[in-house]
């Protein structure tokens, strides 16, 4: 991002603005709403800026601006009608490391003033980098309809009891989950209300009765196939609750991006035969972490319990009394399928579908090959891409023909979706250059992604290499 965000401190901060017309007037009504000493200097001022001066609001220089005046200041607002002289001041500021708002004028500005929602203590602040000023005026729309007007009570509460919680709870996690409790229960209603007394009443109860947890837990959550607009809400709430988050390679980098900013992310990923971290040393990982105390969240690509070792991870924490909860995602068949305009079943093609996994060991993939070679049948090969012939060869083996449709689907559901259909003769030629995570799938319903593919016009971006 080019502009990076940050709140300053306005205790005994001293702004200067230049210039006092009505664009001026704007910025001052801005800073009057913190605690920094406003100057102005100007010729000549509008009804609004002298009604400021006169009431003590800010200290008023009725002359022309003189590079002295930038003496002592932090923060400049350059307002003038002059363009020229708006330069030349933003030039003398910067010499100074004074930031400076060339009002109007984005490329001499070195910071910009946000889109403002304030519900103080709590302060809501968005930027555009002034290329779309229209939907951020929506966006705060849409949040000032949503966040609830008495916020500042939430907030003025949290201040009066911050070093109460701080003295009762020893760890940062263990403050951080009461405070959450009380945000989504009764007491923050009752303060919401208004009714700050009984708020007060039951939080002093509430402080008094709580239990600092000694040990946490994890949230086992399938992160889908790529796209984050598929994450369950569930999946995303706790993703914002987590202290750790523990991912694997399957999980995209939009989806880290939905993860709460400090939590600690340990990447355990996986590729073919370069494990980061062993499964038993994974499990143990949890374990460890949710002993200390922490949430813990596992992300997993797809779904956990199709191919995921949810259910191995799950039975480790049994054994160890960890508590937890299992998520589940949109699996990788499922929305690699939609995404690419290849249903599963239909009832001119298939009545059933099978999940497999592709997964090599020892040169060998270890399936009920005739079970799988039978009519009216969609299969589903997970893990395969590395196996694609020995898949191919088996299939064709054990009695299913040779020009059965296929598809090779890569980084499914995401911007870098890319699809590869052929025939078991041919697909190991035409797929070569297709990396994982792909998914294979096999039947005649592939025959209809070239018809299906359409209805995502959104979606035009990504390849598609129809080779039927």
């Amino acid at each position: 991002m080019q502009y990076f965000p940050l709140f300053v401190d306005t205790n005994n901060l001293n702004a200067l603005v230049v210039g006092a017309g009505e664009v001026a007037a704007r910025k001052i009504e801005l800073l009057l709403k913190t605690q920094a000493s406003i100057t102005v200097v100007a010729p000549w001022a509008c009804n609004t800026v002298l009604a400021m001066a006169e009431q003590g609001q800010i200290v008023l220089h009725s002359r022309e601006y003189t590079p002295e005046d930038l003496a002592g200041q932090q923060l400049a607002f350059i307002a003038t009608n002059d363009e020229a002289l708006n330069a030349e001041i933003c030039e003398q500021a910067k010499a100074q490391n004074i930031l400076a708002n060339v009002v109007d004028n984005q490329p001499l500005c070195r910071f910009i003033t946000p889109s403002i929602i304030d519900r103080s203590p709590i302060v809501i602040a968005m930027v555009s980098g002034g290329v779309a000023p229209v939907l951020l005026r929506y966006l705060r729309q849409k949040l000032e309809a949503i966040l609830p007007r008495r916020l500042s009570r939430l907030g003025q509460f949290a201040e009066r009891f911050r070093d109460k919680v701080k003295a009762r709870f020893d760890t940062v996690n263990q403050r951080r989950n009461f405070w959450e409790q009380i945000f989504d229960g009764d007491i923050a209603e009752k303060v919401l209300q208004g009714d700050d007394a009984s708020a007060d009443v039951m939080m002093e109860r509430q402080l008094s009765e709580a239990k600092a947890e000694e040990q946490g837990e994890v949230y086992l959550i399938g992160a889908g196939p790529g796209d984050p607009e598929l994450l369950t809400f569930r999946a995303l709430r706790l993703m914002q609750k987590a202290d750790v988050v523990v991912y694997d390679r399957l999980v995209s980098e939009d989806i880290m991006e939905l993860v709460r900013r400090d939590a600690e992310k340990i990447y355990v990923g996986k590729a073919a035969s370069n494990h980061t971290l062993p499964q038993q040393d994974i499990n143990q990982l949890l374990v460890s972490e949710a002993k200390a105390g922490k949430r813990v969240v596992r992300l997993k690509g797809g779904d956990p319990f199709i191919f995921g070792r949810g259910g191995e991870e799950l039975q480790t924490l049994i054994e160890h009394h960890i508590g937890f909860e299992v998520v589940p995602g949109v699996t990788a068949a499922s929305g690699a399928s939609c995404y690419a305009g290849i249903p599963l079943t239909h009832r001119d093609h298939a009545q059933s579908v099978v999940f497999a996994t592709g997964h090599l060991k020892d040169d060998s993939i270890n399936l009920d090959w005739p079970a799988l070679v039978q009519k009216n049948q969609t299969l589903v090969f997970y893990m395969g891409l590395t196996g694609l012939p020995v898949i191919c060869r088996e299939l064709i083996a054990h009695g299913m023909v040779a020009n059965t449709p296929i598809a090779v689907i890569e980084q499914a559901t995401t911007a870098r979706q890319q699809v590869v259909t052929g025939t078991l003769a041919d697909i190991e030629s035409k797929a070569s250059h297709i990396q994982p995570p792909a998914l294979i799938v096999v039947g005649s319903v592939v025959d209809l992604h070239s018809k299906l593919n359409w209805f995502y016009p959104e979606r035009h971006s990504r390849q598609t290499i129809q080779t039927l």
